[in-house]
Parts: C-alpha cells; structure tokens; sequence
C-alpha cells in the first residue's frame, strides 16, 4: 500500500488530501464532508465522558435524517426496512446499535475535517502538533469505545445486515487510520502520535486491543516504505515507541504480540534508515531511474524471524543495534520508568528487556548520570524486591562501558555513605572487566582536595549544588569497599604504587581539614589499612599499629612523621611492589606535584626508599631529581633535598655532575625563606670539607663572590655564617691565592664596615674572616691590633697595608664604601665616612677632579643627616674632600710627578676622626695637625 488507504474496504473507495470522500466503485460522483452536516463542519470535540465506552442514547446530528436517507439509498441500512417484524424490543435494539455507530462515523469525519484544516494552514508547528494530538485523543477513546466487530455482527437478524453493519464498522476504523496516514505522509515527526496512543493503551488497559495495533502496525508498514532513501528522518519518538510495542511482545493475547512485533520490525526500518546513512556515513544506492533502491541490513536477514517469534534477546540485540545512541537512550530510559510501575507484570517485563538491552548495547546509553541518580532516589525510598535488583543490575551494566560516569556520580552524594549508596558500590565492583577503569576514576577524584572551595563556576567539575569538594572523601570510602573484592585483586595490585601515594596525600589533607568529629571522616587511613591488607602486606600493618601510627595518623601536624612512618615501615619489610612503587615516584617527581603537601610526601617517601635500597651517592637520575629540588618553590621540599645532599658529603667526589650540584646550592643562597639559606650554607660548607681540590679551585671564584649578597642579609645569623664560611674558603684555598685577591680586595669593605655592628657574633665573623684576609694578603702589622679592640685603628692600619700592597685598588674600595652611605642603618653610615676619609686621604694621588666631585656630591647627602654624629663625620670628610680638591694640579706633567713620588716616598697617616667605638663616649677632637696630616 503506498498511499493512505481508502475509508471503505469495499469498492476502492479512498480520500484525498482535502477530505472529500469518493463513493463505491458504482458510483462516479464525489460529495465533501460538509455534505454530511447539511453543508456545515461541526467544530464539536467529545469531551471524555462523551468518549466513554458506556453507551447513551445519541443526539442526532444536524443532517442526519437526510445523511440516513442517502445511506439508505447506498443500501448500508437496508435492514431498518426490509424486517418485517413489528415487535418494538427487536427493533430498538438494532435501531440503537447503529445509532451510535452513525454518531461515531460522524465524530471521525468531524475531528478528520479539523485536523486536516490544521494541517494546511500556517500554524506554528508545535500549536499544530498540539491541537491534532488533542483532537486524535478524543478520536481514539471514542473509536475504540466501539463493541467489537462480532458484537456488532450479532446484532443483525440477517447476513445482509450483518455486513452493512462490519461495512460500517470498518469504514470508521479506516477513517482513523487514514486520518494518521495523512498526517504521516506530510511530516514524520507525527509519527510521535503513535507512541501516544501505545501510552494511552497502557494507561488504560480496555484500550489494549488488537484493532489498535493493526492500526499502529500499518502505519509504521506505510512510514517504513516512505523513508526509503531518505538521508535522515526527523522521528524523536521511535526510542519511546519500541520500548512500548517491546514490553507488548510478552503479551498473553498472541494476537497483540504478533501485531506488537511486527510493529517493532517496521519501526526498526525506519531507525536503519538514520542508522544507515548518517551513523555509518553509508549512502543509498541510486537505480537509473533515479529512484533509491533500499539497502538490506541485519535487520532483514538476521533479527527478522526472531522479532516475529518475539524472541526477547534478539528484540533487545536489534533495538540496540539498530537505534541511534538518542534513540537507545529513550527506550532505556523509558523501560526504566516502567519499574516504578504498580503492575508486576509489567515491572518483570520491563527488567528484562531492559537488562538484555543494556548487556548488548549500553555503551550507546547518554543519560547515565541522571540514570544512576535516579536508582540512588528510588532505592532510597521503598522498592519492591524485583526492582531492587534490576536496579543493581543496570548499575552494573552501565559501570561495563562508562565506569566513568557513574563511579563520578556515585561519588557526588553526601559523606558518609549510606547503605544505600554502598549497595550501589558493590554492584559497580561486580563487573572485574572494568575494575581497571573504575581505580582509574577514583584516582582521578583522589587528586582534589577534600573541602577545598571552588570560587568560580566555572571550576566546579561535577554536579553538586554545593561549593565544597567532598568527593575525595567518598572516594576514600569507596575503597574500604571495592579493594576487598575478589575480582579487583588483579588492578589493585597494578595501581598499588599510585593507590598508596594518593591514600597517603589523602591522609595528609584529611589531618589538616576541619571535619566532623562525630563522623569520624578519616576513610584515607582505614582504606591504606585494606590497601596492604589486600596486596599481602599484612605484616607492615600490624608494624605500623606497633609504632602507634593508626591511632595518631588522624592529628594534625601527624601527616609529616606519619610518611616517614610508612616509607620506613615498607622499606623495612622489602616490600615486593618496590620496583613499582619506585618508577611512580620517579615518575610524580618528574611531572611535578600539584599542591605543597605532595611535593613534601613525595620527597620523603623518595628519599626514604632510596635509602634502604641505595648507597650513597643515588644514581645519576635522582640525583638529578635531587638537584632541582634544591631550587623548589617549596620551602620544604628544598630543605629536605638539602639535607639529603649533605649526608652525600663522604661521597661527593663520586657524584657524575657535582659542579651543577654546587652550583643549585648557590642558587639557593636567593631564596626567600631564610631557613632554606641556613640550610644551603651549611650543606655547602660539609660539602667543601670534602670536595677535591682541583674541583674546588674551580669553583671558588663562583662560591666566594655568592657569599657577599648574605654579608649583607637582614638575618644576623646568616650574615655571620656567611662572613665566616667566606673566611673559610679563604683558607681552603691558601694555595690559590692568585686567584682570589680580586675577591678578597672586593670583600674587605663590608668587613670592615660590619666591624660596628650591634651584633656581637657579626662582629666576631668579621674579625675572624679579616684576620684570614690579613694572612692572606701578607698585612704582618694587623693582628696586633685585633687584640685592642679600636675602630678607628683598624682602618688605619688596613688602609696603610692596601696603600702599601694593593693601593691602585684604593679608588675602588671608595667607590663601594660610599655606596653605603646610602644605608638606613646609623652605624654603617658612620664607618662608611670614616673609611671613605682613609682610602682618599691614603689615595689622594690617584684622584683625578671628577672623582673628587663625585665624591663630595656622595657626603652632601648626608651633612644634614638625623643622627648628629653621622653630621659631625660628614662635615669632617667633606671639609677633608675640599682640602684634596684644593691641591688637585691641572697639569698632567705635575699629576703624574705626584703619583710617582707618592710611590717612592710613603707617608703614613695619623688619626682623623678620633671616633670611639659604640658603648663609649663618641666626640670629635679637631686637631692643629689635621691639616698638616693631608699636606704633602
């Protein structure tokens, strides 16, 4: 049949697309629908109790004696006259009967006028699709509220009214399945009317009828031959439609399964089409006519006599295979609504389709999130038995292919558990197909940090209204459940290493964050305590418990120790998954940790492992790991790589790559945290003590000039360490002093200066590092003073032994003298000028006049200075600038005549400042030879 069919089964009667119906084939004139009314379209919808099957006496419509006239005439009531029998009983009921079949034909043909007026005008297609499924339900209850066909055969007292009467019957069963054709044959998308009336069917089950299903089954028969060659078909509804027809194919009435089933083969013609030409991107083959032939499937060849026995597992295998994931995914989901059903039939029904379906095909499910929340709400409340299991089952099933989805759903729901959501986690353990996968999500949630607030939106990964992240809790807790299974034995010990790290930097953020302390939310250590018990570790756990670590892990603070803890215990043990365990170490140092506490664990696991199986120094690849976590933002991993790094001292020539090694530490002398420099200065110094010397000397430029930043730290005790390990060095490198008197003659300018230091263990590294300078650079005059202690004294006496020994670096050393004029400390500022008026006084034959210049501008800053004293020494060397200007010569000739003899005859010089040390009385005395001290 290839067109709408005709409303009468006799005489090839048919209908066009304006309505107007053709007579039998014996006659040639045409009349409208309007001609049943007298010329007028009813616009009358019954109402439900009008649809109702209980039979009223009928009102007669307008026209309708002239219509039973012109019926009389065709010979469709030719029994109302030909009886002869006269007794009133045996007329009224016939008489009756065909009344209301009349008032039903006339219904049909009211509603088909409307709906095809609808269906031509431009409506909006949704106000469209509304109003004729509103009028197509009124149409179906009062249709099928009709006897059967036997019943209304019984009611004639002769063959020939019986079959005006079936003629009557079928010609308003054929104006309603002609009303759908209709409507199918302009818009596909109308074949979502069909799954209404399956819905309608098993709302009410007196609807549940044979004729239904013919009707059904013959339209999708129309739809599923017009889609041939179409490149998609816009039909939502066939996923809900199948699920409906599938749950009918079990049917006690063989009649509605056989209709049901061919129902579903016709529908999955239709779905093949789509499935064909844009999911498998295959294209229909084109004839020379230019029509499209029809591709065969499976469908036709394989599943066909399985759907038509209503085999269930080839239902549920051609279903699945042939919709689209959208389509798949609302026929699961309707199957699944069907278990909350008050039928038990029905709910078997369904558990089993949908259970068949998704063991073959759930792979193509989209919704399995709202899936899976929706078991977690319907287990929560009551829930018979049989849907307490199938509910589990589909967990399942759907943890099979997207273990993903719902092991992230799963872990969405509030801390701690329920029994309910621990029954949900058993039943996605019971598939070891996915173990793997599953371990593989739970890590991937194990990364977040439990109450960590997600500030934004756009940053929230999962579907909880709140803002905190609790998830890793539940994950923890998951495991205490999952890791027992059997079936996971083989993954957990595959994920063993990544299993115990992510357990333990749980176990860290769970001591720090404020949890419930009802709740008792510390799941990280019960479920490290099944991860060893699981992978034959039983020993280490009674170890641990020993050494009181279950009981303390909990605290705050603990997290630290409790590492160490661990990794010695394990270590100790020779646990067999160290080979593993390593390279994911290895691995995670290499990647770099995501937050703080993981770099520090990671560091001391690490380290303590490589301990127990290593000799010092750790091959070449940790300790490159070693290297670069010296120079870590994190303050604490770069002292833990320190203090690994100097129990390396012993074997520090061993190392391949020591010099980068060295030179990382002196990077580290940069950092912001002052303990990291404490640190780095003394595993330089143990690493020194031990280093060849050839290795040192070429190195010792570098490390000298590194200390000179720290000379002038902030921190008194690294400004004090670092003056002595420079003094150190110095001595180390006795036998390389040619080439550190650059270095030495750069330093001696913070020494002194740090000589008026408040601090008492600053001043006693600068006098013990000056000292090592003096034996260094031959100054035979200068211990003697050390012993009584004069400022003053000192300077002179190390300004005499530069200008005896090194004086063309006189000009220099004034130069960073004045530098430190600019100093918020008093006491710098004051040793500064006093120095500055030595080193020009003992130099002034090698100042040139813009040097002097320089000079002066430096002490003006300072004449008006806040601390009196600074003012009094900044008069005095200014005063003692302009007296050196004064007998600056312009001549070259003289200039260099005064350098010369400067050279040959040396005149040393007397006390210019008579400045007392701090904690005495500080004066200054101007004395008469003052001025003949700077005269040559």
């Amino acid at each position: 049949m290839d067109g709408p069919r005709g409303y009468f089964a006799k005489g090839g009667k048919g209908v066009n697309d304006g309505g107007v119906v053709y007579k039998g084939k014996n006659s040639s004139k045409a009349f409208d629908v309007s001609e049943l009314w007298g010329g007028e379209v009813q616009t009358h919808v019954p109402s439900s109790s009008e649809c109702s099957p209980k039979r009223h006496p009928p009102v007669e419509p307008p026209g309708s004696r002239i219509l039973i006239k012109k019926w009389r005439k065709r010979g469709v009531l030719r029994w109302r006259s030909s009886s002869s029998e006269t007794l009133e009983g045996k007329k009224s009921a016939p008489e009756y009967t065909a009344t209301s079949l009349w008032d039903t034909l006339a219904t049909i043909f009211n509603h088909q006028a409307l709906i095809l007026a609808v269906n031509s005008s431009f409506v909006d297609p949704l106000l469209q699709f509304e109003t004729q499924l509103n009028i197509i339900e009124s149409s179906f209850k009062v249709v099928f509220a009709m006897p059967t066909l036997k019943q209304v055969r019984d009611i004639g007292n002769n063959e020939c009214e019986e079959l005006d009467l079936e003629e009557l019957y079928q010609s308003i069963l054929n104006i309603f399945e002609d009303t759908l054709l209709i409507l199918v044959s302009k818009d596909l998308y109308k074949l979502q009317i069909l799954k209404e009336m399956a819905v309608w069917m098993s709302e009410d089950n007196s609807y549940l009828q044979h004729r239904v299903l013919v009707i059904i089954c013959r339209v999708l028969n129309f739809a599923s031959r017009k889609v041939r060659g179409y490149g998609s078909v816009d039909a939502p509804c066939l996923g809900d439609l199948a699920a409906e027809l599938s749950l009918l194919c079990s049917h006690t009435d063989g009649s509605i399964t056989q209709q049901a089933s061919f129902g579903i083969y016709h529908l999955l013609c239709i779905a093949s089409c789509e499935n064909v030409n844009i999911a498998e991107g295959k294209v229909t083959k084109c004839d020379k006519t230019g029509s499209y032939s029809w591709l065969p499937s499976l469908l036709d060849t394989e599943y066909l006599p399985d759907i038509l026995r209503g085999d269930k597992t080839k239902i549920a295998q051609s279903i699945g295979h042939t919709l689209v994931p959208s389509l798949l995914t609302d026929f699961v989901w309707n199957l699944f609504m069907r278990l909350n059903s008050p039928n038990p039939v029905m709910v078997k029904e369904a558990a089993t389709m949908l259970k068949l379906t998704l063991e073959f095909h759930a792979n193509k499910v989209t919704v399995v999130s709202k899936i899976v929340n929706t078991i977690y709400e319907q287990l929560s409340g009551n829930s018979t038995h049989i849907m307490k299991q199938t509910m589990l089952k589909v967990i399942t099933l759907l943890t099979r292919t997207s273990p993903k989805k719902v092991i992230f759903q799963l872990m969405d729901y509030p801390v701690p558990a329920d029994n309910t959501l621990i029954l949900m986690w058993h039943a996605a353990g019971n598939e070891s197909s996915v173990a793997p996968y599953v371990l593989k999500t739970i890590l991937l949630i194990l990364k977040g940090k439990p109450g960590e607030i997600q500030d934004s939106f756009l940053e929230r990964r999962r579907s909880s209204l709140d803002a905190t992240n609790m998830m890793p809790v539940a994950a923890s807790q998951a495991l205490c459940t999952l890791l027992p299974v059997g079936s996971y034995k083989k993954a957990v010990a595959q994920f063993f290493p990544q299993l115990l790290m992510a357990l333990m930097f749980q176990l860290c953020y769970s001591s720090n964050t404020q949890m419930d302390s009802e709740d008792n939310l510390i799941y990280a250590r019960d479920a490290l305590r099944v991860l060893l018990n699981c992978s034959g570790l039983q020993q280490v756990d009674l170890s641990l418990k020993r050494k009181n670590f279950w009981k303390q892990a909990s605290q705050v603070l603990f997290h630290l120790h409790g590492t160490y803890l661990v990794a010695k215990t394990l270590a100790e043990h020779n646990f067999p998954q160290f080979p593993e365990t390593l390279h994911y170490l290895y691995k995670l140092s290499v990647e770099g940790p995501r937050r703080t506490e993981e770099g520090v664990i990671t560091v001391i696991f690490l380290t303590e492992l490589l301990n127990k199986f290593f000799r010092d120094p750790f091959p070449e690849e940790f300790m490159v790991l070693f290297r670069n976590w010296v120079n870590d933002s994190n303050p604490a991993v770069s002292k833990l790589s320190l203090q690994k790094i100097a129990t390396m001292a012993p074997v520090i020539n061993q190392i391949e790559s020591v010099c980068s090694l060295v030179l990382s530490i002196l990077d580290a002398f940069y950092s912001k945290d002052k303990t990291v420099v404490i640190r780095a200065l003394f595993t330089l110094r143990r690493l020194l003590n031990k280093l060849d010397r050839v290795t040192y000397s070429s190195l010792c430029t570098r490390i000298a000039t590194s200390y000179f930043p720290l000379m002038d730290h902030t921190d008194t005790g690294i400004q004090s360490m670092a003056i002595r390990h420079f003094g150190e060095l110095l001595r180390d490198m006795n036998q390389y002093t040619w080439m550190l008197n650059a270095v030495v003659l750069e330093s001696l300018v913070p020494l002194i200066l740090f000589l008026e230091d408040t601090e008492t263990r600053v001043v006693m590294a600068c006098k013990h590092t000056l000292a090592i300078c003096a034996l260094e650079l031959k100054w035979s005059t200068f211990p003697q003073f050390m012993e009584h202690y004069s400022f003053e004294m000192v300077v002179l006496n190390i300004c005499n032994n530069i200008f005896i020994s090194h004086g063309s670096y006189i000009t220099d050393l004034i130069s960073d003298s004045l530098g430190f004029l600019r100093s918020s400390r008093v006491y710098l500022r004051r040793a500064a000028l006093i120095l500055t008026g030595y080193l020009a006084t003992l130099g002034r034959h090698l100042l040139l006049k813009d040097d002097i210049e320089v000079m002066l501008e430096a002490v003006e800053r300072v004449l008006q200075d806040e601390d009196p004293l600074v003012e009094e020494l900044a008069k005095t060397t200014y005063e003692l600038f302009k007296k050196i200007a004064h007998n600056l010569t312009s001549s070259v000739i003289k200039q260099s005549f005064r350098r010369l003899f400067n050279f040959i005859y040396i005149k040393k010089v007397k006390l210019l400042y008579n400045y007392n040390s701090p904690g005495s009385p500080m004066e200054i005395k101007e004395t008469d030879n003052c001025e003949e001290d700077v005269e040559e």
